[in-house]
């Protein structure tokens, strides 16, 4: 992260001067964020979102709407399992049984219901990324894929073992999504 930072004012005003052309929305969605994560899981959103909107600007998406997916990916992420599962119920968001023993995977269906419910996000691409941020699936689209990927090798995240080429996203987010898909359900398949 330390390179991103280079001004002498502090972040969270550079943040809302709007690096990376961000909208009002998106300064209030990151100050709601900043007072519900953790110090540490607020500085991975950070760095999601803006490893989202550089790999768009590579393949030429829609910036904003990359750097408001990676920001919300985790909107969800500062319950217990326990309480994933209960709001997953009273929202009527289906949970297989791989999710109730794994409940952290559900702060992204979640995740997803939020940004349209609780942000006001209304836009199916950043939900759907939102949602498939965390398991993939099989067939991806380039938003999905980069949030996927972005929230892998955003620079604050530490080298995962067999993550290691964090380059890749930026050569060819296909092949890299995929390899780190494929990595995911035979992790998620071994528990």
């Amino acid at each position: 992260m330390a390179l991103i930072y280079r001004s002498k004012r502090n972040k969270d005003e550079r943040l809302k001067d709007g690096c990376i052309g961000m909208k009002d929305e998106y300064v209030k969605i990151q100050e709601k964020l900043k007072k519900r994560l953790s110090e540490k899981r607020y500085a991975h959103t950070i760095g999601v979102s803006y490893t989202a909107a550089a790999m768009a600007m590579r393949y030429g998406l829609n910036v904003d709407d990359a750097a408001m997916a990676g920001l919300l990916h985790d909107c969800a992420k500062y319950m217990t399992d326990d309480e994933l599962i209960e709001k997953c119920k009273k929202y009527g968001i289906e949970c297989s049984e791989t999710e109730k023993r794994n409940g952290y995977l559900l702060h992204a269906k979640l995740g997803a219901y939020y940004v349209k419910e609780k942000y006001g996000i209304d836009n199916d691409e950043i939900c759907s990324a939102v949602r498939y941020h965390t398991t993939g699936k099989p067939v991806m689209s380039v938003l999905e894929a980069i949030v996927f990927t972005a929230d892998y090798i955003e620079p604050g995240r530490k080298i995962l073992p067999n993550f290691k080429y964090k380059i890749y996203g930026f050569v060819k987010v296909n092949k890299c999504h995929a390899s780190y898909k494929l990595k995911v359900w035979k992790y998620l398949s071994a528990r």
